[in-house]
């Protein structure tokens, strides 16, 4: 018993005595083995922090990228719906398909508002009035002529469009280049598309690019669905992509919005037969007045008071018109 208890006291303290010994390095040890895994740990933290903050970068610099896209795409829309809103009269008579010139047009006007202030006189309205009517049959009257006959062809363009856009995209899927589809439309269609897309492929052959002959058509016809046909063919031409299915799903949306405005049409027509009823009322009850008792309703027409009255009737009927019409109307 005396030999295992001073072997193992001896043991004992051989071993208190390396411990006392390796002590220190294994603390060193232990030490540098913190520090490194401390220096690995903030460099791997500064890296993940790098890496979140380019990521960030990139981030912002890519909605930066896309917020000056868009900024640039809002401001040429709006200088392009300045350019098309305020057009000249040369203009607005190319895109009213008339073969007139701007002299034809001035000397018509003036013919026109001469004959007007000459009947007005005939049929014996004063001086003053006969020169109103005359004024606004030279300047006013063309005008509206003009703009109707715009609107008409207008809307037989847009009537067409769709199955134009149908004849471009069988064409693209067959295999052909769109230079070779806009001939086939500048052809083979209707007017007014014929002449537009002639213009189109008149443009490309003159050394325009795609984008830029294709905007022509938007200044030469500006409707929402010319803009949207030059804004697919526009990005196609930057970015790439499939144009067969991009033109496809344009032509289902003009369809779709060919058939919502016919809809809303719908819809309203019972308010504008109503507003045309109120509004044609008061001309046919003075009408039917006249004709039952004249010496009534000559007031009136004779009088100082009648006219004042009727003035100011014509203003306030002028300006119920003018909203009921605003309330049943409808921009696409």
């Amino acid at each position: 018993m005396i030999a295992i208890a001073f072997v193992a006291l001896a043991t004992l303290s051989l071993g208190a005595l390396a411990y006392a010994i390796l002590e220190p390095r294994m603390q060193v040890e232990k030490n540098a083995r913190n520090r490194l895994g401390q220096y690995k740990q903030s460099e791997g933290d500064a890296q993940a922090k790098r890496v979140a903050r380019d990521r960030l970068q990139e981030v912002a610099k890519r909605r930066r990228t896309i917020q000056n896209s868009l900024d640039e795409f809002d401001t040429k829309q709006k200088a392009k719906y300045q350019s098309t809103r305020n057009l000249p009269i040369d203009r607005r008579i190319a895109q009213a398909g008339l073969k007139l010139s701007m002299r034809g047009f001035v000397i018509g006007s003036v013919v026109l508002g001469f004959a007007t202030a000459f009947v007005s006189f005939v049929l014996g309205f004063p001086a003053f009035l006969a020169l109103g009517c005359g004024v606004v049959g030279g300047f006013g009257l063309p005008r509206w002529i003009l703009g109707y006959l715009r609107k008409r062809r207008q809307k037989k363009f847009i009537e067409e469009f769709a199955n134009s856009i149908d004849v471009i995209v069988r064409g693209i899927r067959s295999g052909l280049p769109l230079n070779d589809t806009l001939r086939m439309v500048a052809t083979e269609t209707p007017e007014p598309v014929r002449s537009e897309f002639a213009r189109v492929v008149e443009a490309l052959q003159m050394g325009l690019s795609m984008p830029e002959a294709v905007e022509r058509l938007y200044q030469n016809m500006p409707t929402a669905e010319t803009n949207f046909f030059a804004i697919v063919v526009s990005i196609q031409s930057q970015a790439g992509g499939n144009l067969g299915e991009a033109l496809s799903n344009l032509s289902k949306i003009l369809r779709e919005r060919k058939r919502m405005q016919a809809k809303i049409q719908a819809m309203s027509m019972e308010a504008k037969a109503s507003g045309a009823i109120i509004g044609a009322l008061p001309f046919i009850v003075a009408v039917l007045v006249y004709l039952t008792s004249p010496n009534y309703i000559s007031v009136l027409f004779n009088t100082t008071a009648g006219n004042l009255v009727l003035a100011g009737s014509g203003v306030w009927m002028a300006t119920g018109i003018i909203v009921m019409r605003n309330m049943i109307n409808f921009d696409f």
